[in-house]
């Protein structure tokens, strides 16, 4: 049978380079197709290998990367209507009306590579429609991503440390997660399930990406340690063969606490810092979102965390239906007493919850008589804070924080700035106005 034509395209992922593309596009060259990567958060996109293309594969890891592709779908049907269209990755089975309406014909999720080869051999016997959504969760042996294509590692968001910046490179690890936060979109696709890539696959991703200049890797598992008894071979094997090569990992502030004692042996294997979805700092908000953990369970975590050397980078949830002035305020404070003022992101701070379809929390009745019917533009239920000065806050600081973050502000001073805006109170006189040396971070401060 003869190989068809092949366009994977991601609109945006973080400012990483897209194992979504790399690692399908493995699969598929191997069957002899030819594929074109086209990431158009680095460049635009190939018309000439849009036009000629049999199937053209959309890559939707994330709300951002759907609606990004929902302003581009029109041009793509203009330049090829005959082209079988894709949408795959965790966001497409939740938002499959909406990629239908747009001319989607087939709508792949979970564990998306076999899906993908299989269509493939369908469009390429010329089937015109393959009809329903594939989730699969089945366990598969992975093969070594192809980064062939892609633009290079320096395209990418890079990590900063001090005065000096590294070029970082993206894997992953383990899909799914264990957890049923009711918040998170893993959830309604994977419904506690996780699966891991294979050892040997991810070592060998390193391999390519260290020899193309990565200097430092981030792994893009849902939750690091959802299998420590993977995940912790891969990092000091990781170490073993790259002794300088630093990383970052994204692990729940329970699975800190419960594995304690791996935090120092990632420290010691080249772990810069851990990304941790703290979403809340109100026990009551992390009661609805099912989160696990507990504001002192988050203060243990950072305490830990600090102890072993490593930083911990938390991000939040701040404005939410339950969010009120008073809240936000404590909120601020307490980042203050955590000594995390200039530590944390300042989009962060500015942050609302967003529930898309097939959220958990639309099984808790009060959440259901709070929202507004589902916004297809916004690929989300609309809600508003009880209060409208909340509202009326969220949008000051969201502001605020676009025109200083353009000025190249410090974050201590936006922070700062947010303060006043939510009237926190009198400046605590220990805290120095002064930027301080900033913990490490990547230059794509988004987290959504």
């Amino acid at each position: 049978m003869e190989g068809v034509r092949i366009l994977l395209v991601s609109t945006y992922e973080l400012g990483r380079q897209p194992f979504g593309l790399a690692s399908p596009a493995a699969w598929l060259r191997a069957e002899g197709h030819t594929v074109t990567m086209s990431d158009l958060s680095c460049s635009p996109l190939p018309a000439g290998a849009a036009s000629e293309a049999g199937l053209i594969a959309f890559f939707l890891p994330m709300h951002t990367a759907t609606r990004l592709f929902l302003r581009l779908i029109d041009r793509v049907r203009a330049l090829n209507p005959t082209a079988h269209l894709c949408g795959y990755g965790l966001y497409a089975p939740l938002n499959e009306k909406v990629l239908r309406s747009a001319g989607v014909k087939t709508v792949i999720g979970g564990e998306f590579e076999p899906g993908l080869v299989d269509l493939a051999r369908r469009v390429s016997a010329g089937e015109a429609f393959v009809k329903g959504t594939q989730v699969s969760l089945a366990r598969q042996q992975f093969v070594v991503p192809d980064r062939v294509g892609l633009p290079a590692l320096g395209a990418y968001a890079r990590l900063v440390t001090g005065d000096s910046t590294r070029r970082v490179g993206y894997t992953e690890a383990s899909r799914g997660c264990r957890h049923l936060c009711r918040h998170c979109p893993v959830v309604p696709v994977y419904q506690g399930t996780f699966r891991i890539v294979q050892r040997d696959v991810v070592l060998e991703d390193i391999r390519r990406q260290v020899a193309a200049g990565a200097e430092h890797i981030t792994f893009g598992d849902p939750d690091f340690l959802n299998g420590p008894g993977h995940a912790m071979p891969i990092v000091e094997a990781l170490h073993q063969e790259w002794p300088q090569l630093t990383f970052d990992v994204t692990i729940k502030i329970e699975h800190l606490l419960k594995h304690r004692a791996l935090v120092p042996q990632l420290k010691v294997a080249g772990c810069l810092f851990v990304t941790s979805a703290v979403e809340s700092l109100d026990d009551a908000v992390l009661a609805k979102l099912d989160k696990g953990h507990t504001r002192a369970d988050f203060a243990e975590a950072l305490r830990l965390m600090r102890e072993a050397g490593l930083a911990l980078a938390p991000t939040f949830i701040p404005f939410t239906p339950w969010t009120t002035r008073a809240s936000y305020a404590d909120f601020l404070r307490a980042l203050v007493e955590l000594d995390l003022a200039d530590q944390v992101a300042p989009i962060q701070l500015a942050i609302r919850l967003l529930i898309p379809e097939g959220s958990l929390l639309m099984k808790l009745p009060e959440v259901r008589a709070m929202v507004q019917p589902f916004d297809w533009k916004g690929l989300c239920y609309p809600w508003h804070n009880r209060s409208g000065e909340v509202d009326v806050l969220s949008a000051s600081i969201q502001e605020t924080i676009k025109r200083e973050e353009r000025r190249h502000a410090p974050r201590i001073a936006i922070f700062h700035k947010i303060w006043d805006l939510a009237q926190a109170g009198e400046w605590p006189i220990d805290v120095p106005m002064e930027a301080r040396a900033a913990v490490p971070y990547l230059t794509e401060p988004w987290y959504c």
